[in-house]
Parts: structure tokens; C-alpha cells; sequence
């Protein structure tokens, strides 16, 4: 096999790779959000586990990214595809960190009732993980209208974020006693909210990498 179709063949692994990676924090944050929904500690708990595979996996990624430029030399296109792969991988490393946060959260709350079940929270962490899947799919295709289709759904999440919080705010007020809860909810629609962010990013930079353009798409 000649040296250029093995260049490529590396570059298709690696955006393979980085599907993989999004797929589990994906599952992360999905499950990080059910533990909170089933106050289930023990799921919690494996969601914290499964955090240093994911940072290993970002690892990886970035080791493959440096072997690639150590060994090929890319040229200017292919290296802006090297170094946005670093960019997504960093992206859902800290997307997964998020996840975490939310069952931490979960295991706080542990042996309380909710005060109302979850409605917005799961919606939002919907949204969130197909951003995340959309901009996958996005980098990998080069296809800026899926990267741009990310600030609707942006929007979206940011609108469920700013009800939810004037919905919490309200209930500190009706129910004192469950100050510590309806923080801890806050704090877990905000992170789902940044997770969000991290898809808008990497869409921008799909957009980038395509057209040389910056396109702000969380303004």
C-alpha cells in the first residue's frame, strides 16, 4: 500500500474513531441523566468510573493526530482536519466531565424524593446529545448546512434552560426546604446546557474548515 492511500486510510480511521469516542460520552450523558431521574447511586457511580476511559480515549486521539503530522507532514488542508479532530476530542472529553458532574449530583440527592419528576432536564439532555451526534456527522462529512442546523437546536436548549430556571427560582421560593435539590437541578440544567455549547463548537469549526469562514452559531 503507498504511502498517501495509507495517509488517508489513517485520517478515515481516526474520524471513525472520533464517532466511537462521541458515541460513548453520548451514552454517558444519557445515563448520567437517568441516574438523576431514578435517584439510582449506582448508576451514578459507573458513570464516574467510565470517565478515564474517555480520557483515554481523548488521549488517543491525540496521539494518533501527532503521529500523523510527525510521520506524514499533511498538507494545510489535511492538517486543519488534524487539528480539529484534537479540538473535538478535547470538546467531548469535557462533555463526559459534564456527565460526571450530573451524577455527582445524583449521588448528593440520593435517598431524597424528587420534587417533581424530570421533564425539561431530559429534554434538554436530548437535544444536547443529538447536537453532539449532528456535529459528528457534521465534521466527518464536511457538511456545514448539518453544522449550521446546530444554532436552531442551540436556541432550543437555551430556551428549556431559561424556563427551567425561572421555573426552580419560583419553587425556592414555595418550598424552602428543598433549597439544596433545586440547586443541584440548576446545576445540572446548566451543565446540559454548556454540553450543548460543545456541539455548537465544534460545528464552527466544521464551518471553518470548510469555507475558512468563522461563523458564530452560540451567539
Amino acid at each position: 500500500m503507498d504511502t498517501r492511500k495509507t495517509y488517508h486510510q489513517s485520517l478515515d480511521e481516526l474520524q471513525k474513531y472520533l464517532i466511537t469516542m462521541g458515541n460513548e460520552v453520548t451514552r454517558q450523558i444519557s445515563a448520567a441523566v437517568q441516574s438523576l431521574s431514578e435517584l439510582d447511586p449506582q448508576m451514578a457511580r459507573d458513570v464516574i468510573d467510565q470517565d478515564d476511559a474517555i480520557d483515554r480515549m481523548m488521549l488517543r486521539v491525540e496521539e494518533r493526530c501527532l503521529r500523523l503530522i510527525a510521520l506524514q507532514q499533511p498538507m494545510a488542508k489535511d492538517l486543519r482536519i488534524i487539528g480539529m479532530a484534537i479540538k473535538i476530542a478535547t470538546d467531548l472529553e469535557r462533555a463526559a466531565d459534564h456527565a460526571v458532574d450530573i451524577a455527582k449530583g445524583t449521588i448528593t440527592l440520593s435517598g431524597e424524593k424528587l420534587i417533581k419528576p424530570l421533564v425539561d432536564i431530559p429534554r434538554m439532555a436530548e437535544l444536547a446529545i443529538q447536537m453532539l451526534k449532528d456535529s459528528l456527522v457534521a465534521f466527518t462529512e464536511q457538511d456545514i448546512q448539518r453544522a449550521a442546523s446546530l444554532a436552531a437546536k442551540d436556541d432550543e436548549v437555551d430556551h428549556i434552560y431559561k424556563g427551567l430556571l425561572q421555573e426552580l427560582s419560583k419553587l425556592v421560593g414555595e418550598q424552602p426546604a428543598s433549597g439544596r435539590q433545586l440547586i443541584h437541578l440548576t446545576l445540572v440544567a446548566h451543565v446540559l446546557e454548556r454540553v450543548a455549547d460543545h456541539a455548537t463548537n465544534i460545528g464552527e469549526g466544521v464551518i471553518f474548515l470548510v469555507t475558512g469562514q468563522r461563523k458564530d452559531l452560540n451567539p
